[in-house]
């Protein structure tokens, strides 16, 4: 009886693995604007960022080229250092023109003032681990700033199958792949409450946690950080 289990477990990871193989390994290009000004004091200088990723989960620098809707008002270079002329209301945009020709493009309104107020950045961010195989995976997790990296807070209604041999943890980008995905580690607590805490990472780096059968290369569930 053991060994018929583990014939049928391989022949399931095996043809798992193939039709894994065969998945496109791509995702939707993401454009978000990561630094923001609610308004800018005239005279003064603010330098925005964004963070483009490809469609393979890569982030790309020097690819977002930035404008303003009133130049007069807040001009600003195509790198994102405005500088804020004169009162008055302004849209800023941030574009990245796509292998296909097309635009993706975010935009927010800034005000030129007389103070300048700094959109604050979220300090969390959350989401729900859900299985994409016939194995047990879920749970809620949340991904928390500390100093010098963030901590991932796996909730306690969390789940795993310990079936597996090989089952590792990741933040990426692309939860098609583990290429260029960083790897938390070997998955040892099954069930519960768990923490892991992740030095020079930003909150911000990765939109998915990924849960992957590194032996036969199966991906085993995932979850995206909103």
């Amino acid at each position: 009886m053991k060994n018929t289990f583990y014939i049928t477990l391989l022949t399931l990871l095996f043809s798992a693995c193939i039709g894994d193989d065969i998945i496109m390994d791509r995702v939707e290009e993401t454009l978000k604007i990561t630094v923001q000004a609610a308004s800018i004091a005239a005279g003064e200088t603010f330098q925005f960022d964004a963070r483009f990723t490809n469609n393979i989960g890569n982030t790309e620098e020097g690819r977002v080229v930035w404008g303003s809707s009133d130049e007069s008002i807040l001009a600003i270079t195509e790198d994102g250092l405005a500088t804020a002329i004169t009162q008055g209301n302004v849209v800023v945009t941030a574009e990245v023109t796509l292998e296909d020709g097309s635009m993706l493009k975010e935009e927010m309104d800034v005000e030129v003032s007389m103070i300048t107020v700094v959109v604050e950045a979220p300090t969390s961010r959350a989401g729900v681990i859900a299985t994409t195989t016939f194995y047990d995976l879920e749970g809620d997790f949340t991904l928390t700033e500390i100093n010098g990296g963030v901590s991932l807070e796996i909730a306690d209604n969390y789940k795993a199958t310990d079936a597996l041999p090989g089952l590792y943890i990741y933040l990426t980008n692309n939860p098609n792949s583990i290429s260029d995905a960083l790897e938390i580690g070997a998955v040892t607590v099954f069930e519960g409450a768990h923490t892991y805490e992740l030095e020079g990472v930003g909150l911000t780096d990765y939109d998915y946690v990924l849960y992957f059968c590194k032996p036969f290369r199966v991906k085993v569930g995932d979850g995206k950080i909103n």
